[in-house]
């Protein structure tokens, strides 16, 4: 499944947007698919396995950074419920390797080292995680801004050189229309 822009809105896309806008049209079509389906855990199998590889990556990426970059709240509650999806983390740090993206993704294991030390469920049937949770631990609070702000420095660069890989490799993220 290509995402398609028409070239008249792909000349005007500058290069710090590219890769919200070729990740746009697949989260409407993912979106337009749940909205459809019952067995969602079907669809977004069958979703994943229909995008190419490069899509794969831009679409796991930007399903993690929309949720975490929020605040440091959401950073630490949208970490532990991909965390408790083993497959969906996989994908996440499996993006930042086909991006060839090392310090987000060891910031990513960071994330996962603390919250596992901290013993938070590994799944989502025992998931039982609030952002007041985070309150709660003065000591996991400081760590967690500390890793926000590492987040925060780290993702325009990651953002950066995930439009410079689009571009270097456009017909794997996009089909440009007439």
């Amino acid at each position: 499944m290509q995402a398609k822009i028409k070239r008249q809105e792909f000349n005007s896309i500058t290069d710090a947007d590219l890769s919200t806008k070729c990740f746009e049209p697949l989260i409407k079509h993912y979106k337009k698919r749940m909205a459809e389906q019952t067995d969602s855990t079907q669809m977004k199998e069958q979703f994943y396995e229909e995008l190419t590889e490069g899509q794969r990556a831009l679409f796991m990426f930007y399903a993690y950074y929309i949720h975490v970059s929020k605040s440091s709240i959401e950073f630490f509650w949208w970490s532990a419920y991909f965390i408790a999806q083993p497959k969906s983390w996989s994908a996440i740090k499996a993006a930042l390797k086909f991006f060839e993206d090392t310090n987000m993704l060891i910031l990513l294991e960071k994330i996962e080292l603390i919250l596992k030390q901290h013993q938070f469920p590994e799944t989502l049937e025992s998931f039982t995680i609030t952002r007041e949770d985070l309150a709660n631990n003065k000591e996991l609070y400081a760590t967690i801004q500390s890793l926000y702000s590492v987040f925060e420095d780290t993702s325009p660069l990651t953002i950066k050189n995930i439009n410079n890989i689009i571009e270097k490799n456009l017909k794997d993220f996009v089909e440009i229309e007439d």
